[in-house]
């Protein structure tokens, strides 16, 4: 029997499986990496980090099953996107991961939409303004700060592109990935116009491949770090967005889902290619055929850390994961639906959809006396629901899509209360699948058997992934919801001004 290693590398960690042609998940691992702060909106990883979780994890998979490692047939990666790891020619990493959170690029974003005559043509043009959190700034950033280090890169890799390079030796960019540089969705190539006006050129990124592509085979080295023989077969892969529509069965035309995790997002399936708009981006989905339209919140989970780490101090020392999740959850529900008013915004790391923000950071509102602890973590789930129904509606108005359900993966599937909250506040009802925090590395290993010829189609995901769980939302709150709702989107367009005096000096630092 045929088996599949897929590993989803999201920011904090990577959730390896290893799982057979039916998709039944025969061993699981999960590796963790750090990240690193040098300063305030910078937000680093280091690659090699990345390879020695995958090695972890898998040589930790390989132990537990006792597989026959001539029956492992394909190698595929779903990671975080927006990477930017330079190497020279020979793989040696010039400079950390540019994460996908890092907004250090503020004022090349401006000068690279002064390019296209100013920021209103730009939009005009794109459809979104872009940031200093953008790819195309970003690499500006190094060529003009780091010019020692752009000069001698070779290619520039994305977190999946490194991966694949770690075990093939081939440097490549898969097409989901490529969205996050700028790539031609009817070409099928790298949107040549937008590096050659900013100065960056097209000689420094990698040839292209699809999802289902075979990139190359495990090289002696690799196999002997990871565990494995050499020769397996390594694919394309994609990026987490993608690989979670897959996971999660939201791959009809107009289908969502969301990811509730250390960040989280809204996605809808589409064979259309409609043009950028309120923070939302038309991606290439990991069906070569399909589009995905995503909206991302830049922090949700992460959220959840810091307000362990800085309410349950104490709990997290005494309990089990499991028993403070447990516990937390509890909290959230004793305090009554809309906190009493009370509002936590998610913007922690500023914004990307359903506003687009370096500056913004979140904020508690009207907080008084009468409001426990149990308010502020109920607030904060609140707040995160808010963010995605704001993106949510703003990508039925502008692409006209009508959505009625919402397919959920990620860790906060696992806290109900939650997920009720976010079917209440959204109005629409919550599907949670059997393998919800294994969505994306299940996703993405229908994109190796697809290459593999394993499997035929995409679609062939329904016969792997099942629905659990329903939630269905409940008109009993639904003023105090929507009261509390319009206020949130308030309290962003009265503060945005105010969060770019007090912050904007911080992320004019280049060096």
């Amino acid at each position: 029997m045929p088996y599949f290693l897929a590993y989803d590398m999201g920011t904090s960690s990577v959730k390896a499986v290893l799982v057979d042609e039916k998709g039944n998940i025969l061993a699981s691992a999960i590796g963790e990496y750090p990240l690193y702060m040098p300063h305030p909106g910078w937000v680093e990883q280091i690659p090699s980090d990345y390879w020695s979780a995958v090695c972890v994890t898998t040589r930790r998979m390989v132990e537990e099953t006792k597989v026959d490692l001539h029956q492992i047939k394909g190698i595929i990666f779903s990671t975080q996107a927006m990477g930017i790891i330079p190497v020279t020619q020979d793989g040696e990493v010039l400079y950390p991961n540019i994460t996908w959170v890092d907004g250090r690029a503020e004022t090349q974003a401006k000068k690279a939409m002064n390019k296209f005559l100013g920021k209103s043509v730009f939009k005009a043009i794109v459809g979104i303004e872009i940031t200093g959190k953008d790819v195309i700034p970003k690499l500006m950033w190094l060529k003009e700060v780091k010019p020692e280090i752009f000069d001698k890169t070779y290619k520039f890799l994305d977190v999946n592109g490194y991966m694949k390079y770690k075990c093939t030796g081939k440097m490549v960019a898969e097409w989901s990935g490529a969205c996050s540089y700028a790539f031609d969705l009817k070409k099928k190539d790298w949107e040549r116009i937008f590096f050659k006006l900013t100065g960056i050129g097209t000689e420094k990124l990698p040839d292209l491949v699809k999802s289902t592509d075979l990139v190359g085979g495990l090289t002696e080295t690799a196999a002997q770090e990871m565990g494995l023989i050499p020769g397996i077969a390594v694919y394309g892969g994609c990026d987490d967005t993608q690989s979670a529509a897959v996971g999660t069965t939201a791959i009809g035309e107009g289908e969502a889902h969301i990811y509730t995790g250390t960040s989280a997002w809204v996605g809808i399936s589409t064979a259309k290619s409609p043009k950028f708009k309120n923070g939302a981006v038309c991606l290439q989905s990991a069906n070569p055929e399909q589009n995905l339209v995503v909206g991302i919140t830049e922090s949700a989970g992460a959220n959840t850390d810091w307000l362990i780490k800085t309410f349950y101090p104490t709990e997290k020392q005494q309990m089990t994961e499991k028993e403070l999740f447990a516990y937390i959850e509890e909290e959230a529900k004793s305090a009554p639906p809309g906190c009493d008013q009370l509002i936590v915004t998610p913007w922690f790391l500023g914004e990307r959809c359903p506003v687009s923000t370096t500056t913004t950071r979140s904020t508690v509102f009207n907080m008084t006396h009468d409001h426990t602890r149990g308010h502020i973590v109920r607030a904060h789930f609140e707040g995160i629901a808010y963010n995605l129904r704001w993106a949510l509606e703003n990508m039925e108005k502008d692409f006209g899509f009508r959505v009625t359900q919402i397919k959920a993966t990620g860790g906060g599937t696992h806290n109900d209360t939650w997920m009720q909250i976010i079917a209440n506040i959204t109005g629409r009802e919550v599907l949670v699948a059997s393998e919800p925090k294994m969505a994306g590395a299940l996703g993405v290993a229908i994109c190796a058997m697809i290459g593999s010829g394993t499997i035929e189609k995409f679609s062939d995901i329904h016969q792997i992934i099942t629905i659990k769980q329903r939630f269905q939302p409940t008109l009993k709150d639904r003023k105090i919801y929507d009261d509390n709702y319009q206020t949130y989107k308030k309290l962003y367009h009265s503060l945005k001004h105010l969060y770019l005096e007090v912050n904007g000096e911080k992320f004019a630092i280049n060096e």
